[in-house]
């Protein structure tokens, strides 16, 4: 259900101010850090690895390396590229969370560049774009997965065409391990012709970089400082009590940026990183699974994939002391038999991933008197200031809501686009109290109240951007993917809430003259623009946008409409050109397509299946011929899914088995099969 909002009596103006002028402002700031710059994040590895070179530093099954192995590799890698990069020069990191990517990293920090993580398959338009914005030196990856203009000549999958039309390749080969369960089969270093007229470098100070979403349809780069993780890597050390013999996950996706805390949070604390399996962000129950079988101690997850833990009962033998949840709004707080203490944490990427936090523990009868209250965001990390402020970027007073700022030592150096960088990072307004040196406050676009008690509570987006699966997704980005096809004329995406309040993507899309674009076609190539998430659950095709008395696009109607669509069963309809679409002759709602009723010889795996996969997706035109992952199906709701199956059946999928199945008719089918043999087993629900 959406909440609802209860009247209020306001008190008469002159009155309010009054009061207003009483209350405290809205601002505060975190500890004051130990004097002088904090020590640095490669030498405190290096540190490690010459004070206990034989602890193990990556742990990957039944694989271990050590400090010191880690350190040698890292020295052949850089060797390796010594030539060809140069300090301050941004590589882009191809690689999926295993010992090569900690090689790599630990290499790049030692030659002086700037990592640039974008995990194991970037969309290929995707990187060709980060390539032509940016002066990307190489690509590290497996020479299999990069994109073609990154291919050697000689290789197969590169076409003909694609090998006149790209200029010259070569790669270098990198002695980066190959053996774990994210492990490339080869890695190499593929320069290609030089960047387009204007690319941007990283500032010379710069440590490494992430890609966040652009309102252009480009994704941006946000450059941030080695001090600036540095001091967020102080706090987290002393706040985790993380130190040798500890086991630190590395499980976050590698293009995302808490991926960079984890990675030397462990390598600079002298304790193991252990690289997960990918099922494991798959499936919630798998994880905690893959914690006890792994001895994790301290890990780093999304929202939406740890949230449902806190709504099970929490498993009585980890060794997991501390998990620090982001990239969402948490909506409960762990209930008493939570073992870890929980820190929902807050912070974009444009304040080195993490700039509040806020701590909860089982054993806290306050703060879990209400376990499905949402919690606050907290307060301020050491070195950081937050400001909530009005559109004039003056403070409000506490329990008032507005836009919240940050400043002090978390800020990243900017985006490589110095105009964004201006309008974003701001100079703060005169005559706030703040501490020496913070002279620049962020935007974050981001609706917050400060409590009496100095604690934010998150309110929600400003703007029109969005949150999926915990990465922040502009539509417009997500639009303008779909504007590359030359089928399309034009589209606009909104972002619909479902009424268990998650948010999904929705497209509408006006074709171009003459054309008739089928949505999985669509689909199928936005997907090589886009992360996962940015995917949409459903497109319209549609020959008209409804409009505004302005004459703008009303994308309140949009919205309207897609909720309408999610949340009404809809009849079959007539044939269609693909799951998702609508007749092009339409300027009305879009009819879903190749709706099913099941009929009353339907099997209850193939209702329970088809039922929650719609209200997964919100998708009704789902039938059970749909592959999951064509329909829309990402590894969190894949997630969703099998957590359904179970608590309804007993049955517990994996989340290879799903993926692997042709159709949802098939997953249907299997957990039919598993309910039969389950009745017959005296331990149900171990299938």
């Amino acid at each position: 259900m959406h909440p609802t909002s209860t009247p209020t009596l306001q008190a008469p103006r002159a009155s309010q101010d009054r009061q207003d002028q009483d209350r405290p402002l809205s601002i505060a700031h975190g500890a004051v850090p130990a004097a002088g710059a904090p020590a640095g994040v490669l030498s405190r590895f290096t540190e490690w690895a010459a004070r206990s070179p034989e602890a193990p530093a990556v742990i990957d099954g039944a694989h271990t390396w050590t400090y010191r192995e880690i350190g040698t590799a890292a020295d052949a890698v850089a060797d390796a590229l010594r030539d060809r990069v140069r300090p301050g020069d941004l590589v882009g990191v191809c690689l999926d969370r295993s010992a090569a990517l900690v090689v790599t990293a630990v290499a790049l920090a030692r030659l002086g560049a700037v990592y640039l993580p974008l995990g194991p398959q970037p969309g290929e338009r995707r990187v060709e774009t980060v390539t032509q914005d940016l002066d990307v030196a190489c690509l590290i990856g497996d020479p299999a997965l990069l994109p073609p203009r990154f291919r050697a000549s000689g290789q197969a999958e590169r076409t003909e065409a694609e090998r006149i039309g790209a200029g010259p390749v070569d790669q270098v080969v990198l002695s980066l391990p190959v053996v774990g369960a994210n492990a490339p089969a080869k890695a190499v270093a593929a320069f290609a012709d030089g960047p387009g007229a204007g690319a941007r470098r990283a500032p010379a100070e710069a440590f490494y970089a992430v890609l966040t979403s652009g309102s252009t349809g480009r994704p941006k780069a946000v450059a941030v400082a080695e001090a600036a993780l540095g001091t967020l890597l102080d706090w987290y050390r002393a706040e985790t009590g993380l130190v040798p013999g500890d086991r630190h996950s590395l499980l976050i996706g590698v293009a995302f940026d808490p991926h960079v805390l984890e990675l030397w949070a462990g390598l600079t604390s002298g304790a193991a990183l252990v690289p997960a399996p990918d099922e494991v962000r798959w499936d919630s129950e798998v994880l905690t699974d893959w914690w006890r079988d792994a001895g994790v101690s301290v890990s780093i997850g999304a929202t939406p994939m740890i949230e449902p833990l806190l709504d099970r009962p929490w498993p009585s033998d980890l060794t997991l002391r501390h998990l620090i949840v982001g990239g969402d709004r948490l909506r409960r707080r762990p209930a008493a038999d939570v073992t870890a203490t929980v820190h929902n944490a807050y912070g974009p990427a444009e304040a080195t991933v993490m700039a509040t936090s806020y701590a909860m523990r089982g054993t806290d009868a306050a703060k879990t008197a209400d376990v499905a209250s949402a919690p606050p965001i907290g307060g301020p990390v050491p070195g950081v200031t937050v400001v909530v402020t009005d559109d004039d970027g003056r403070p409000v007073p506490r329990g008032a809501e507005g836009e919240l700022r940050l400043g002090g030592r978390c800020l990243a150096l900017g985006y490589l686009d110095p105009e964004l960088t201006a309008a974003r990072f701001t100079t703060p307004t005169a005559g706030l109290d703040l501490p020496p040196g913070v002279d620049r406050l962020y935007r974050t676009g981001d609706r917050v109240r400060m409590r009496a008690d100095g604690l934010l509570e998150f309110l929600g987006r400003l703007d029109d951007q969005v949150k999926i699966s915990g990465v922040r997704i502009e539509p417009a980005e997500v639009a303008a993917a779909f504007e590359q096809d030359p089928a399309v004329r034009s589209a606009v995406v909104v972002a619909p809430r479902t009424p268990d309040g998650r948010t999904r993507l929705v497209a509408y899309v006006r074709p171009a003259g003459g054309a008739t674009p089928a949505a999985e076609g669509l689909l199928t190539a936005v997907r090589a623009w886009l992360p996962e998430q940015a995917v949409p659950s459903a497109v319209r095709v549609v020959d008209a946008f409804p409009l505004d008395a302005n004459g703008k696009v009303d994308r309140a109607e949009l919205v309207r409409r897609a909720t309408e669509e999610g949340a009404s069963p809809v009849p079959p309809g007539p044939g269609s050109s693909g799951p998702g679409s609508s007749d092009p002759g339409s300027s009305g709602p879009a009819t879903p397509s190749g709706s099913e009723v099941l009929p009353d010889g339907s099997t209850p795996g193939e209702r329970l299946v088809l039922g929650t996969v719609r209200d997964l997706l919100a998708r009704p035109e789902t039938t059970l011929a749909e592959n999951f992952t064509a329909a829309g199906g990402t590894s969190l709701i894949a997630a969703r899914l099998l957590t359904a199956i179970q608590r309804e059946t007993g049955v517990r999928l994996r989340a290879p088995e799903l993926l692997r199945q042709p159709d949802l008719r098939a997953v249907a089918a299997l957990v039919d099969a598993r309910r039969a043999a389950a009745d017959t087993d005296p331990k149900p629900g171990r299938a």
